[in-house]
């Protein structure tokens, strides 16, 4: 331990971290500024030829960052996974998917699991990071490394550090985001803490790798309740003809006891939609039902039905059908201004509407194209927002409310526009065309 932590501390410790998405690359990045060399590992050769190319995939990952540490000789990508043999601190960033029953879908921790068993040695720390249920680290990991005959604590050391990732937030980055950590026995939470805090602010140890585990479902299904709380006043209010947008606003001026929470169409991210049913599968195991957990995950999963119900009613309005329709939904990313679009809601309006006739278009200025998905066969493309494709269209669906769009000018341009984010509260003319879902 005190000679793995000697290495990291004098920053010739040599930093590998798996998985090359949103939750890797900030690492590498982050690692790279403090002056370690890191060798990224992916199973995605597409990934691992455009990072060693200097490029990103990654809208606020900047290339100018990447080809730096490349340039410098700090970082090199690789699908290689025997060079981990000559790493001293692994850092696991895979996804934890759920299965078609909402299981959790651990594929990716395993194979991982597997890989670094085989070329473990002693003296590396491992830490987890993908978001998993309280006991992945201790019963899938530890057994896994133990079986190779080395003791946790004495020849290696394992972690669970959840990631914190928030694209596009101007305020938090890796750097400035507690990080808590939880370690398998002291020496291996000394270590871990050792690690972290070269490279953010603050590190918050816990008692346990479980205590990590849960903290980070938490954290994301405390989100999913509330949200789910006000998707569904939204639909109480829309009956009671309330604005639940200004609801929210009036009641966020109370200064104590209330966090604001936003009604939308649906969930998206890696995270919240899947996070809670991690825990209300482990639930069953104890016996417990998480009613809570689930009742939040049916009113969100519900959501993009309901905004088809809407724009439905104002087609109906119109006198005209949803089958055979030009709707076009504007952002599929799930949440404005990045070009994230796991689990989007926009994926699902997409389709169902698609099933039901109408001829889908989407506008995503982040999203070129979409394809590749392990839920949706899509093989689509964003097309030109313009003034001759808004005209052609009988609804304009407002799935993410993207900065860049102009929704004045939208909206004047637009037949129908049905408005799911509040992206249009500053519109004064010609708010008749406007329809909040």
């Amino acid at each position: 331990m005190e000679t793995l932590i000697k290495l990291i501390k004098s920053r010739k410790a040599l930093i590998g971290i798996i998985g090359l998405g949103y939750a890797g690359l900030p690492l590498v990045i982050r690692f790279g500024e403090e002056g370690f060399n890191i060798k990224g590992f992916d199973i995605d050769e597409n990934k691992v030829k455009k990072l060693n190319s200097g490029k990103s995939y990654i809208k606020h990952i900047k290339e100018e960052h990447i080809q730096s540490l490349i340039k410098t000789g700090q970082f090199i990508a690789t699908s290689d996974f025997s060079l981990l043999k000559e790493i001293d601190c692994i850092i696991i960033c895979v996804p934890t998917p759920l299965t078609d029953k909402k299981e959790p879908d651990l594929t990716y921790v395993i194979n991982t699991a597997g890989e670094i068993a085989a070329y473990l040695r002693a003296g590396q720390i491992i830490s987890l990071e993908s978001t998993t249920y309280p006991g992945t680290t201790e019963e899938i990991l530890l057994p896994e490394f133990s079986a190779r005959g080395f003791l946790a604590g004495k020849d290696f050391f394992l972690v669970f550090s959840p990631e914190r990732e928030d694209p596009a937030n101007p305020y938090y980055y890796t750097g400035n985001i507690p990080k808590v950590i939880g370690g398998i026995t002291e020496n291996c939470l000394k270590a871990g803490k050792a690690l972290y805090e070269q490279v953010v602010d603050r590190v918050i140890p816990v008692s346990s790798t479980k205590v990590a585990e849960m903290s980070k479902l938490l954290e994301n299904i405390y989100r999913s309740v509330n949200i789910a709380l006000v998707n569904e006043l939204k639909i109480l209010c829309d009956r009671m003809d309330i604005d639940i947008w200004e609801v929210i606003e009036a009641a966020s001026t109370k200064p104590f006891g209330f966090t604001p929470f936003y009604p939308g169409p649906g969930l998206g991210g890696h995270c919240i939609p899947v996070d809670p049913f991690y825990l209300s599968w482990k639930a069953k195991e104890y016996g417990f039902n998480t009613r809570f957990i689930e009742l939040a995950g049916e009113v969100n999963v519900s959501m993009p039905s309901y905004v088809v119900n809407k724009v439905i009613d104002g087609l109906n309005e119109k006198e005209k059908s949803l089958k055979g329709s030009r709707i076009l939904l504007l952002g599929m990313a799930y949440k404005k201004d990045v070009d994230d679009r796991r689990e989007s809601p926009g994926l699902a309006i997409f389709k169902i509407l698609q099933d039901k006739g109408a001829a889908i278009f989407y506008n995503d200025p982040h999203i070129p194209y979409i394809r590749g998905l392990r839920s949706y066969n899509y093989n689509i493309s964003s097309v030109e927002l313009t003034e001759e494709l808004l005209k052609s269209m009988d609804v304009t669906l407002i799935v993410t409310d993207h900065s860049s769009y102009d929704y004045e000018w939208i909206v004047n341009n637009s037949q129908l526009v049905v408005d799911t984010r509040n992206g249009t509260k500053h519109v004064r003319k010609n708010r008749n065309k406007i329809i909040k879902a």
